[in-house]
């Protein structure tokens, strides 16, 4: 994709909307961790209603680690691969309390140190909380990147750093979220809906799909 329609490309979702934020609910930094490492291979929505229990009942690392495994394991046991998850939310709350005072790190390097912590979720921090222009990769950037032509890649770390150098500067904050909300509302993965794509004339997919079906 040229440079000019990946910046009209960045300008129409940014006219649509100029703040983008994740749709999981937190109330605190050390919240959206937890949330985030919960959400893999789950939704959104399926985090935010086992997390609303969890975070009214232990909303600090402290009260998530004087929980335990068990305990924490019952809150989210709606959520795919809970017991995993359960363990790693209680080691990285003992984590941040022992070596970061219960604060979250501002450091990639301390993020992905913390148990269940990759490089998406790290980069989701500090874009998040900190305020970075980092990019998180997820299966629907990915799966955007590649379809619209903005930075094909063969892996998430090879896409991740081709959208660092082809989404221009001044919405490098937002791309993420921009590009997570359109892939999970209107670039569907099995059935784009491209007859109301706000992107379809910059867009390098092949099959776009010309009508919207019939109920």
């Amino acid at each position: 994709m040229k440079a000019n329609d990946r910046a009209e490309l960045f300008r129409r979702l940014a006219a649509l909307d100029p703040a983008p934020t994740t749709e999981l609910e937190y109330a605190s930094p050390f919240q959206l961790l937890v949330a985030v490492i919960l959400s893999a291979q789950a939704t959104d929505k399926s985090v935010n209603l086992a997390t609303r229990a969890l975070f009214r009942d232990a909303p600090t690392p402290q009260a998530i680690a004087a929980l335990g495994e068990t305990v924490l394991a019952d809150y989210i046991k709606t959520i795919g691969l809970y017991k995993t998850k359960a363990k790693n939310v209680v080691a990285t709350a003992r984590q941040l309390i022992e070596r970061h005072g219960g604060a979250v790190p501002r450091e990639r390097a301390a993020l992905e140190a913390l148990p269940g912590v990759g490089r998406k979720t790290a980069n989701v921090i500090l874009n998040s909380v900190f305020h970075e222009p980092v990019i998180a990769v997820d299966t629907h950037i990915f799966r955007l990147a590649n379809r619209l032509g903005l930075a094909p890649g063969k892996d998430v770390v090879a896409v991740e750093q081709k959208l660092l150098k082809a989404v221009p500067a001044e919405y490098r904050l937002h791309a993420h979220h921009w590009l997570i909300l359109h892939g999970r509302y209107v670039c569907k993965a099995r059935k784009p809906e491209c007859w109301r794509c706000l992107i379809r004339d910059l867009c390098k997919y092949k099959d776009k799909t010309d009508v919207q079906p019939q109920p």
